[in-house]
Order: structure tokens, then sequence, then C-alpha cells
């Protein structure tokens, strides 16, 4: 019982200071966690507990939720043909240097799934500080689609570690592509209800609520389709991410309402799923003869494939906010230490590379942060210059 008022304790303490500490160090908050998580999981203040376990797993699918909640459908699909040909290619070259990377260090087939992952998480943070600059809006953009991409693969990786390429595998890409006609019958269908009868949505989700009725609807939808996914046999992100989705598509009056659920989350549940990451990583493993070489070995190859395949938006935004936006996908924190963290139980990588990735994960948003803060000081005082 002692021990679990200390795991309580130091988390609500975690949760509480984290803000401050970033805000010292001029850093986001999420990598304060995990280190924080770290650094007092090693000298005993957090431990392995069921509950700690479970509210940092939903913390985890309320996080994809969240990133859902960054893409409208309606507009994605507006996106122009030109723009969404170079996002394919942009996508596209990632993958090819990710195989070649992979192939010509004979690091393993995961590795290609894992350098190229997109999350548009802390792009979503980027926005906040820098505003809804030309490369910044065309970020968000490019990263919903390979954020897509990204989910996807991370299903399919998972049914190919847990079943192999059996019966079972093909089992699993069947019921995706079922449950992905179904999910779009859906949104057809709600799409043409909401177009005819355009109250539908403002029953649902009322203007003047003073019941919630907005959180409770965002909820459903969420349990829903992680249900569905659990039921399925399916990645239980790839359902948290499409609910997210169905907010800003279908429910576009409530402009607050992504910000509110994003608010609660990361208040709340998301801290716990970064802090139980931190608390997972051994200290003892910064020893581990060449982890610290991998570590920066990975930053460097997903930050410099993600500059390099970035030129294709070259014409759009020009040579430095071509750069700004390739780094800019370089912090897929969240989904990559998921897929780590899933290729390590499944045995597909080993300790050191696990904890490598790790450790990766966060040089990744520290070094990027710093850089993109640096580039765009630059910018300010070349525009100043030239006025």
């Amino acid at each position: 019982m002692s021990d679990n008022v200390v795991l309580i304790s130091t988390i609500s303490l975690i949760i509480i200071f984290s803000p401050f500490i970033a805000r010292l160090l001029k850093l986001p908050t999420t990598p304060i966690e995990i280190i924080l998580g770290s650094i007092l999981g090693y000298v005993g203040f957090l431990h392995n507990e069921h509950i700690f376990d479970l509210v940092a797993e939903l913390g985890f699918l309320y996080l994809m939720f969240i990133a859902g909640t960054e893409i409208n459908l309606k507009n994605t699909l507006k996106t122009p043909t030109q723009t969404v040909k170079k996002v394919l290619l942009y996508i596209a070259i990632l993958y090819v240097i990710s195989i070649a990377f992979s192939l010509y260090l004979d690091l393993g087939k995961i590795f290609i799934v894992l350098l190229p992952l997109i999350s548009v998480g802390l792009v979503a943070t980027l926005s906040k500080e820098y505003g809804k600059t030309p490369w910044l809006n065309l970020s968000m953009t490019s990263g919903g689609i390979g954020e897509i991409v990204s989910i996807v693969f991370l299903t399919l990786t998972s049914a190919a570690l847990q079943s192999g390429f059996s019966l079972g595998f093909f089992n699993t890409i069947l019921a995706l592509i079922m449950f992905l006609i179904f999910m779009f019958l859906i949104f057809r269908f709600m799409q043409l209800i909401f177009w005819w009868y355009p109250e539908v949505s403002i029953a649902l989700m009322p203007l003047e609520d003073n019941k919630e009725q907005d959180i409770r609807l965002s909820m459903g939808i969420f349990f829903l389709l992680v249900g569905a996914m659990l039921y399925l046999h399916l990645e239980l992100a790839f359902g948290a991410f499409l609910a997210g989705i169905f907010i800003p598509t279908f429910f576009e009056h409530k402009h607050e309402l992504p910000e509110k659920l994003a608010s609660y989350g990361f208040g709340f549940l998301i801290p716990i799923f970064f802090i139980h990451i931190g608390s997972s990583f051994n200290l003892d493993a910064l020893t581990m003869n060449g982890l610290i070489q991998k570590a920066f070995l990975i930053t460097l190859v997903m930050v410099g494939m993600r500059i390099v395949s970035s030129f294709v938006f070259l014409k759009e935004l020009g040579f430095v906010d071509s750069i700004l936006l390739g780094l800019s996908h370089s912090m897929p924190l969240t989904l990559l230490i998921a897929m780590a963290t899933l290729a390590y139980n499944e045995r597909s990588i080993d300790t050191l590379h696990y904890y490598a990735f790790i450790l990766a994960s966060l040089f990744q948003v520290i070094f990027v942060m710093i850089i993109i803060k640096l580039i765009n000081n630059y910018k300010i005082r070349q525009a100043e210059i030239r006025s």
C-alpha cells in the first residue's frame, strides 16, 4: 500500500512540476516528463503496477485520438492534386532511403518501418509557438497523410510480429481492409446526413451545452472505435486515431472542442504515458557499449532523411522553409516509442536497439526544437534587415 502511495504521489508531482521545469529549460514538456520518469523510476519512486500500465496505455490511445483531431478529413480531401502527389513522393522517398539504409547496414526489416515514421503530435505544438506559417500548414497536411500511412504500417507490423506471415496475418489484413471500407461508408453516410440535415450535428453537439454533451459524444466515439479494434484484433491506436478524425470533420461548429479535448489529455492522461515510458528506461543502460553512438546515428539518419525528402517542396516553400518542414517531421516521439516497444516485446530488436530508439526519440525532440528555434530567429533577423 505504501509503495502505491509513493507511486501516485510521484506521478502527481511530475505532472505538476514538469511544465515549470520545461519553461525554465525552454524545452517541450514531453521530454521533461520522460526524463523525470526515468530518474525517479531508477531511484525507486516509480515501479511496475497494473493500474499504472493500464492508465499509461489509455494515455497513449488518447494521444493518438488527439493527433486525429488535428486532421479535418474534408479539408484534407480538398488538398490540390499537385500537393498530394508531392506529399506521396515525399513519403515514398523516406521509405526508399529507409530501405537503402537498413539493407546497407543489415539492420533488419523492422528498421524499414521504424525510420520513416511521421507523427503530427509535436507539429501541433510548433503551430502554437510559431503560428500558422506556410511551412507549418503544409507540414500539418503532409504530416497528417504521413501519419495515416505510419499507423497503417503500425497495424500491419503489429500483426506480422504477433502472428508471423501466417493465415492470422492475412486475416488481419482482410479485417483491416473490411474495416476501412466500412469506415469509408460511415464517413460518406454521415457526410450526406449532415449535408441534408445540418441540425443533426447541432443536436448531437449543441452550441449552448451545459451538460458537456460534446465531451460525452467524443469519448463515446473514442471508446467505440477502440472497442472495434479490440474485437477485430487490430492495432488499438488506429481506432483511436480514426475516432479523433471524426471530431473536426463532422462537428466543425465546435471549433474549441479539439483544444478542449487536448487540454484534458495533456493535463492528465498523456503525461502518465510519457512518465511510464521514462520509468521503463533503465538509466544503467546508458553504460551499455555503443548505446549513445547508436542513438545519435538513429537521430542523424531520421532527421537527415526527412530534410533530404523535404526538398520536393522546394518550389512551394523555398530552401529554408523546406528544411523547417523536414525538421518538423523529425520528432515522431509517440509512434517511434510505440513501434520500438512493440518490436522489443516481440523480440524483433534487442535491448540495445530498444534503448537506442527511446534515447533517439528524446534527442530528436530536444535537438530539433533548438534547431527550429535558431532557424526561425535567423529568418526574423533577415526579415528585419531587409525591411
